[in-house]
């Protein structure tokens, strides 16, 4: 990676491309999709996620989001091709935070289903981040 791998980042593509996490998100973590067995799996339910401060835990996530995909822009470089970007963050799901939730799994004796529900929006959520920054011009 180049020193100046800051000054090449598009930051408008690295906002969209955080914002795509909360897309992607909340329709994962929806009940349409994964949301109530995620829950059953994290034994939380909705009464205990309702008494979180939505500050603190949308502002956080979206904080950390942005960290991520300015660190994965900068890996990809500017311009990255299309599908070396969706590629890189789909890989980027699976062999580097899907294995990471996996060892931690193993350790914490998490189900294997949780482990698929957040490994795989990890997974989906680089492969659109990788989209986004492959589209921008």
């Amino acid at each position: 990676m180049d020193v100046n791998a800051l000054s090449a980042v598009n930051y408008w593509a690295v906002v969209a491309a955080s914002a795509s996490a909360f897309v992607v998100g909340g329709f994962w973590f929806s009940p349409l999709l994964f949301g109530n067995a995620w829950m059953k799996e994290t034994g939380l339910t909705r009464e205990e996620l309702d008494r979180g401060n939505p500050a603190v835990t949308f502002g956080g996530s979206f904080v950390l989001a942005a960290l991520a995909s300015l660190v994965f822009a900068m890996f990809l470089g500017p311009r990255p091709a299309f599908s070396f970007a969706v590629a890189a963050g789909s890989m980027a799901g699976v062999f580097w935070v899907g294995t990471s939730f996996g060892i931690n799994y193993l350790f914490e004796r998490k189900s294997f289903r949780l482990f698929l529900i957040n490994a795989g929006y990890h997974t989906v959520q680089y492969g659109v981040m990788g989209a986004v920054l492959g589209l921008w011009p």
